[in-house]
């Protein structure tokens, strides 16, 4: 058990009492709010840390926050669940009773700048301390577009026109945008596992190690054979589906891979498709990847397209045999709709990852030097 992260009271502390209000959408933002919060324990004082769960409604990804929220409480940190999307008139509850504790907090964090609900909550705070810490390789994303001014767009979208409510928002979006920028009173930290070679001047820019993971669990047992990531770029209309299945199909019969950890957001009939034409057990994790592979049992090397976890699980792994291993998108697997900027952007997440062995081409999959 690693050292708590929050105080021994904040169980019981009111959640407007609290110093430092984190506000997490996904299983991994809370999961990383939970290593930022263990890390600057070992500096100094983090505050009373409340952490406010923005519930979505996909079913898959409430469950692996519900797990979450367990593991938080068990750490000593309060959890105050918000179903921020269970009607129309649940974002004017939600936002009307986190009124009073956004304008007392001395600190806001946050896992998705790109979050319309994130940047609505952000108009609203006066805290002089703001904190990032990962949502995956967006935050990458997050500081190019910040050091260029521009406006706060996730990758997958550049490049279209922006739509009618794009244009409504636009306003709040920009106030966001400008709360996230440092200034002579206010400081903004990005806490991040991605390779961030550079910032914008003002930002400080923290290493997250997964410390906490690895000290709270592990180290996992090592199976023989592979194990393959699923990834949500075909649900999010970058990469052709049948491409798709026939890239895993390959990956799995070259490299031995026995089962398939599905991404939360990939859609039932998709995996449905995958088991059946490529043999593979699809496993839907009930935390994030990075906590089920240091838990084991895991295989002795992990497959993934270019996502996330190439960065993330050679960290939470640190230590053991697991090999992580990278293959590239082809083209010629990207849809008509995807975004102009796909192919260089997914191309940048692999060719940044430290400790992961590079596969070329999925029909010859002899692993190159690590990248």
């Amino acid at each position: 058990m690693s050292p708590r992260v929050g105080r021994a009271d904040d169980t019981t502390a009111p959640a407007g009492d609290a110093t430092t209000l984190a506000f997490v959408e996904s299983p991994v933002q809370l999961l990383n709010v939970l290593e930022w919060a263990h890390s600057a324990a070992a500096t100094g004082p983090t505050g009373g840390l409340t952490v406010v769960v923005l519930s979505p409604n996909d079913p898959m990804t409430r469950g692996q926050l519900r797990r979450m929220a367990q593991l938080a409480r068990e750490e000593g940190v309060e959890v105050r669940w918000e179903e921020a999307r269970g009607g129309a008139s649940a974002p004017f509850q939600t936002i009307g009773g986190l009124a009073g504790p956004l304008r007392r907090a001395d600190r806001i964090v946050i896992g998705d700048p790109f979050s319309r609900y994130v940047q609505l909550l952000l108009t609203i705070t006066r805290a002089r301390s703001l904190v990032v810490v990962d949502d995956g390789t967006a935050t990458m994303e997050f500081i190019s577009q910040l050091a260029r001014g521009e406006r706060l767009q996730r990758w997958h979208r550049k490049g279209g026109r922006p739509g009618p409510r794009d244009l409504v928002f636009a306003p709040v979006s920009a106030s966001a945008r400008r709360r996230l920028t440092p200034g002579s009173t206010r400081r903004v930290e990005v806490f991040s596992a991605m390779p961030i070679d550079s910032a914008p001047d003002g930002v400080t820019v923290s290493v997250n190690a997964f410390a906490w993971t690895r000290e709270r669990f592990g180290p996992p047992r090592i199976t023989r054979g592979a194990d393959l990531v699923g990834t949500s770029l075909v649900e999010t209309g970058v990469v052709d589906p049948d491409r798709y299945v026939e890239a895993v199909r390959a990956l799995s019969l070259t490299h031995g891979a026995n089962r398939y950890f599905a991404h939360r957001r990939e859609s039932s009939e998709k995996l449905h498709r995958l088991a059946v034409e490529t043999g593979l057990q699809v496993v839907r994790p009930d935390l994030p990847l990075e906590l089920i592979a240091r838990r084991g049992p895991v295989g002795r090397t992990i497959l993934s397209f270019p996502s996330t976890v190439v960065h993330t699980l050679p960290l939470a792994l640190a230590g053991t045999e697991v090999k992580v291993a990278v293959c590239d998108i082809d083209p010629a697997w990207l849809t008509e709709t995807a975004s102009p900027r796909a192919q260089g952007f997914l191309s940048g997440v692999t060719g940044t990852a430290r400790d992961v062995h590079r596969l070329t081409s999925v029909l010859h999959t002899s692993p190159t030097a690590p990248a």
